[in-house]
C-alpha cells in the first residue's frame, strides 16, 4: 500500500513538474497583451474591470499547451496538467468543467483542483493533437466566474513505426550490357513517425542482396546497375532486396525491407552460328517444283527480334535450281527445288548458305559479323521417268475430204531414262470415242481411220500415249489437237418452206417474195450464193428472179391480170449456187397463191370458193349470215338435249356415263349365277325353255322395247330362244338413230335361274302406281321428221318416229 501511494505521489509530482515546466515557458514567450488577442490555442487573457490606467493587465487563466507523450502503457490515469484560475481561493468554490475534443472520454478533469488526465492510450499517428475547452463556475451558483477559453493538449512522438515500401515488390527491365550507373527502378519507403520531430521519420536505404551487381543511393532509394557488361545469355533476373531504416540509419532505429526483382532484357550482342559447317541432303529427281529438300538452322543466342534469322543462297553451282526461304515461326532455313531437275543432266550440286541478323545493334558492330556461313550438297537420286515427248503439244490442220488412211502427224516421245527403253504409242480412246484417228504403234504416225466431216465434228482433241516396253506404268502422254478444214461438199438451200401470195390486180414487175439461202459449208472468203429460175422454169411467163448479190433475191412478177379461177397456185423452181470449188447447188420451190385483194393490196381472200361469193356482199351481211347459222346450231343442241332427259328415265343410274362399254342391267340379279355375268348361258331362263316351244310374253318389257318389235324384221322377231332374242336387241341398237355411240352395248332381260325370291321388278307390275309416260315419242316424231327434213338428214335409215 506504501509502495502503491508513493508512486501515485511521484506521478503527481511528475505532472506537476511538467506543467510548471511548460508554464515557464509560456511566462518566457508571452508577451504583454494590451488589448490585443494572442494566437488562439495557447493563451486567452481576458482584462479585468480595472480601469486602463494601469500599465499591466490581469491574467484570467494561468495556462498553456500541454504536451502529452504517446503510447503510455501504465495502468494509472496519465497526468497531463492543471487547470487553475486565480480566483480560486482553494476553498472549493470554483468548479472546473472540462469541454470539447475527447472530454470525458479521452481526458477528464478533477473539477476541483483542475488536474487534467488522460485515461486511454494515445497514438499520435491516428490524431496528433486535441482542442478542449475549459470553464470555471461558482459552484453554488453555476455562474461562469470566467469566459470559456480554449486550449490545445499536443501529441508527443515516440519512435515507434518502422519505414514500410507501401508499392513492394517491386518488377524492373534493364538492358544487358548497360554502362555502370544506369538507373533502373526507385523504391520509396514511407515512416509514419512525425518527420518534423527528431529523426524517428528519416530514412536511410542500403542493398542487403544483390550486391555487386546492382547499388542503391542512400537517400532517394534510386537502384543503379554496378558491374559492368551483365550478360543476359549468362544471367537473365536478378532478386535484389533493399532495407530503408529510420533514425538516419543509427543502432536503435527501425528498418523495413523489400525485393526488387530485375530482368535482363535482350540486345542483339551475339551473331548467329551454324551448327556444322556441312549437310549433306538427296532429293529425287521427279520431286515438283517447290517441294522441300532439307532444312539448315543458324543458332542465336538472342532471343526475340533480336534472333530473327534471314537465309539466303550466296554462292554455289546449284543457285539457279534451288531456292531457299526463312520459317518465320522456327527461324530455319527450308531449301526448296527451283526448277525440274534431271538426273541424266546433272548428278549434283552445291549450295553455299548465309544466315544473318537483319536486325543489328550499331554499338555491338564491334563484335563481329553478325552472320555465318555453312556449305550444303544436294545429291540429285535417279528415278524411272515416263517417256517425254517432244514436243509437248502438237496441233495439226487437216481437209475434211482426207482420205482414210493418211499420215496427218508424226508424234515423238523418248525415254529420259540412261536405260534408253523402247517405246510404243496408243491413243487413250477416252479422248477419241468415235475413233476417228489410229497411231502407229512403233512409228507414231497418227492416221485417219473413218472419213471427216467438219460439219459434224470441226475440232478433235486426242491424247496419245507413250509406254515403255521394260515398265508398261511408265506412261507419257501429249495432247493433239486436230482443226478439220472445211471443203465445198454441201450444196445451199432454203432454210425453210417459202410461200408467197400474189394478188389479181398485181401488176408487172410487182415485188412479191424476198428469198435467201443456207449452206453448212463454211468458206474462208465467206457464203456467196447466186439465184435464178431453174433450167425447166428459165422462161416462166409469170415470174422471173432478181440475184440482189447480198446472198437475197426477189421475186418479181412479169405480167398482171392473175385470176384464181384461171389457176390459183404456182410452183416456182429457184436455182441456188454457191461460189466453192467445185460449185454445189439445189433447187428450191417458191409457193405462189393467187389472192383477192383490196386496192391497197391487203389480202382479202386466197380461196376460189370464197371468190364465188357476191362481190356486192358486205361485211355486216357476213356476220349476219354466222349469227343465224350459230341461232340454228344452238337449237339443234337444245332439241338434242331435249331428247336426251326424256329419255334418261330408262336409265336406272342416277348419271348420265358415256364409256367404250356400258353393261345395263333392266332387271334383279341372277343369284350365285351373277358369278358368269357375262356368260351367255346366264341370260338362258330355263322356265322359259320348258315351256314346250310356246312363245311366252315378257311381263318385265318396258313399253319401249314392246313398241320397237313391230320393226324388228321376223327373221330377227323375239322367240323363245335366247340367240333370236339378242338379234332382236342388236337389231334394236343399229337402228336407233340417238343411241350413245357405245363400243359395246348389252342388254340383260332376263334374272337369273339362281333367285328364289323371283322377279322384284315393278315394271308392268300390276300394283305399280308410276306414272312415266312413254308417249314421248308419238309426242315429238312428227317434229323430229321435220328438222330432219330442214337440215338434209333424209339420208340413211328411216327414224324410229
Amino acid at each position: 500500500m506504501r509502495t502503491s501511494g508513493r508512486m501515485s505521489n511521484a506521478k503527481s509530482w511528475l505532472g506537476l513538474g511538467m506543467s510548471l515546466y511548460f508554464w515557464g515557458l509560456m511566462d518566457l514567450t508571452t508577451p504583454v497583451l494590451s488589448g490585443k488577442p494572442t494566437p488562439p490555442g495557447k493563451l486567452e487573457v481576458f482584462l479585468s474591470d480595472k480601469p486602463q490606467s494601469h500599465p499591466r493587465t490581469k491574467r484570467s487563466w494561468v495556462w498553456n499547451q500541454f504536451f502529452v507523450l504517446e503510447e503510455y502503457t501504465g495502468t494509472d490515469p496519465l497526468y497531463v496538467g492543471k487547470l487553475h484560475s486565480d480566483m480560486d481561493r482553494g476553498d472549493g468554490s470554483i468548479k472546473y468543467i472540462l469541454s470539447g475534443e475527447g472530454a470525458g472520454v479521452v481526458f477528464t478533469i478533477d473539477d476541483t483542483t483542475g488536474d487534467i488526465h488522460a485515461i486511454q492510450r494515445l497514438d499520435r499517428e491516428e490524431r496528433a493533437q486535441y482542442t478542449l475547452r475549459a470553464q470555471a463556475l461558482d459552484r453554488r451558483t453555476g455562474r461562469p466566474m470566467e469566459p470559456e477559453s480554449e486550449f490545445i493538449i499536443k501529441i508527443q512522438d515516440i519512435n515507434d513505426n518502422e519505414p514500410k515500401f507501401l508499392d513492394g515488390p517491386y518488377v524492373a527491365t534493364v538492358p544487358e550490357m548497360s554502362p555502370v550507373g544506369t538507373s533502373v527502378i526507385r523504391v520509396t519507403a514511407t515512416d509514419a513517425d512525425d518527420p518534423t520531430y527528431g529523426n524517428s521519420a528519416r530514412v536511410v536505404y542500403s542493398i542487403l542482396q544483390g550486391q555487386p551487381y546492382f547499388s542503391v543511393d542512400s537517400k532517394t532509394g534510386v537502384i543503379r546497375t554496378a558491374l559492368m557488361n551483365m550478360d543476359r545469355e549468362a544471367k537473365e533476373n536478378y532478386e535484389v532486396i533493399v532495407q530503408a531504416k529510420d533514425m538516419g540509419g543509427q543502432l536503435g532505429g527501425l528498418a523495413g525491407t523489400t525485393t526488387v526483382n530485375i530482368t535482363l532484357s535482350d540486345v542483339n550482342d551475339n551473331p548467329p552460328r551454324f551448327p556444322q559447317k556441312h549437310y549433306q541432303m538427296s532429293v529425287l529427281e521427279s520431286a515438283p517444283v517447290s517441294s522441300t529438300v532439307g532444312r539448315v538452322f543458324a543458332k542465336d543466342l538472342d532471343e526475340g527480334i533480336n534472333a530473327e534469322m534471314k537465309y539466303t543462297i550466296v554462292d554455289g553451282d546449284g543457285a539457279d535450281a534451288f531456292d531457299i526461304n526463312t520459317d518465320p515461326n522456327f527461324q530455319v532455313g527450308i531449301i526448296t527445288v527451283k526448277k525440274p531437275l534431271s538426273f541424266e543432266r546433272k548428278k549434283s550440286y552445291t549450295l553455299k548458305v548465309e544466315g544473318a541478323n537483319p536486325h543489328l545493334e550499331m554499338r555491338f558492330l564491334n563484335l563481329g559479323p553478325f552472320q555465318d556461313t555453312t556449305t550444303v550438297h544436294i545429291s540429285v537420286e535417279d528415278v524411272d521417268e515416263p517417256p517425254v515427248f517432244d514436243p509437248g503439244f502438237y496441233f495439226v490442220e487437216v481437209p475434211e475430204d482426207v482420205a482414210i488412211g493418211t499420215t496427218i502427224q508424226i508424234v515423238s516421245a523418248k525415254d529420259p531414262d540412261v536405260t534408253n527403253n523402247s517405246i510404243r504409242y496408243s491413243i487413250d480412246r477416252s479422248s477419241d470415242p468415235g475413233r476417228f484417228f489410229y497411231v502407229d504403234i512403233t512409228t507414231g504416225a497418227l492416221m485417219t481411220a473413218r472419213p471427216l466431216d467438219r460439219e459434224e465434228f470441226s475440232w478433235h482433241n486426242i491424247t496419245v500415249l507413250a509406254m515403255e516396253m521394260n515398265n508398261p506404268s511408265q506412261v507419257g502422254s501429249v495432247p493433239v489437237t486436230i482443226k478439220v478444214l472445211d471443203v465445198n461438199d454441201n450444196a445451199p438451200e432454203f432454210p425453210r418452206f417459202y410461200e408467197a401470195f400474189v394478188c389479181e390486180n398485181a401488176k408487172a414487175g410487182q415485188l412479191i417474195q424476198t428469198v435467201s439461202a443456207v449452206d453448212q459449208d463454211d468458206p474462208r472468203s465467206g457464203q456467196h450464193f447466186y439465184y435464178s429460175l431453174a433450167p425447166e422454169a428459165a422462161n416462166n411467163p409469170n415470174f422471173t428472179v432478181r440475184d440482189n448479190q447480198d446472198n437475197t433475191a426477189r421475186i418479181l412478177t412479169r405480167r398482171s391480170g392473175f385470176r384464181q379461177q384461171d389457176q390459183s397456185v404456182f410452183y416456182l423452181p429457184i436455182l441456188i449456187s454457191d461460189g466453192g470449188q467445185p460449185v454445189l447447188s439445189s433447187t428450191g420451190t417458191l409457193t405462189i397463191q393467187v389472192c383477192g385483194c383490196d386496192d391497197e393490196g391487203h389480202v382479202l381472200s386466197c380461196s376460189p370458193e370464197a371468190y364465188m361469193l357476191p362481190v356486192s356482199l358486205s361485211r355486216g351481211a357476213l356476220i349476219a349470215i354466222l349469227a343465224c347459222v350459230f341461232v340454228l346450231l344452238v337449237l339443234v343442241l337444245l332439241i338434242l338435249s331435249l331428247r336426251r332427259h326424256r329419255k334418261q328415265p330408262y336409265i336406272l343410274d342416277d348419271e348420265e356415263n358415256i364409256h367404250e362399254n356400258i353393261v345395263r342391267y333392266d332387271d334383279e340379279g341372277g343369284g350365285e349365277e351373277d358369278t358368269e355375268a357375262f356368260d351367255i348361258a346366264a341370260m338362258w331362263n330355263p322356265r322359259e325353255a320348258q315351256a314346250a316351244g310356246a312363245p311366252k310374253t315378257r311381263q318385265d318389257m318396258l313399253p319401249e322395247i314392246e313398241s320397237l318389235s313391230r320393226y324388228v324384221p321376223q327373221t330377227c322377231a323375239v322367240s323363245s330362244t335366247v340367240h333370236s332374242y339378242v338379234l332382236a336387241k342388236l337389231y334394236e341398237a343399229d337402228m336407233d338413230l340417238w343411241a350413245p355411240p357405245f363400243d359395246s352395248l348389252q342388254t340383260y332381260m332376263f334374272e337369273g335361274d339362281g333367285s328364289v325370291a323371283g322377279s322384284l321388278s315393278s315394271l308392268q307390275s300390276a300394283t305399280s302406281d308410276s306414272e312415266q309416260s312413254f308417249d314421248f315419242l308419238t309426242d315429238w316424231g312428227p317434229r323430229f321428221r321435220k328438222l330432219a327434213e330442214l337440215y338434209g338428214a333424209s339420208e340413211g335409215p328411216a327414224p324410229l318416229w
